[in-house]
């Protein structure tokens, strides 16, 4: 099956448009019934792995060269100009928005489940995936420490 270019560029924007809603809920209204049944739903994932499917099948048919990417020899030079395919593209961008969501979701989660605030490293995951997932392991990491002193101080007060 081919995939047209105006097909494609149709489906790249739509699965960044896509994605905007969920990242929304989680920054800017991360504690209401809303986010917390959007955010439960695993709809989206299923949704964008759809979607990567698809192009990951299609990409078989409307790119030459594919199958460089099982060679374990495959150098630095040969990836960029694999990736410099728009089909290509448009399939390794839709990886990484159903990858940085679901982190984000995950971040979300902790966040609800500790307290934890989380609008920074959700933002920061949006933006730059790992960078998020970091700062909120580094967030969680002091959130956690200064929690249970402050636990313990009362305790002992």
């Amino acid at each position: 099956m081919t995939v047209d270019a105006n097909l494609l560029e149709l489906l790249f924007s739509g699965a960044n448009l896509f994605v905007l809603p969920f990242w929304t809920l989680m920054v800017l209204v991360p504690n209401t019934k809303l986010t917390r049944t959007v955010m439960g739903s695993l709809l989206p994932f299923a949704a964008l792995a759809g979607l990567y499917l698809f192009l990951f099948v299609t990409s078989f048919s409307n790119v030459e060269g594919v199958e460089a990417l099982s060679d374990p020899n495959l150098s630095l030079g040969d990836l960029a100009a694999i990736f410099a395919q728009p089909h290509v593209t448009a399939t390794g961008w839709v990886h990484f928005l159903a990858f940085d969501l679901f982190v984000g979701r995950w971040i979300y989660w902790q966040g609800q489940e500790s307290g934890v605030f989380t609008r920074h490293s959700l933002a920061l995951c949006l933006f730059a995936g790992p960078l998020g997932l970091l700062s909120h392991l580094f967030t969680d990491a002091v959130w956690q420490r200064f929690s249970s002193k402050a636990v313990e101080e009362g305790v002992s007060g």
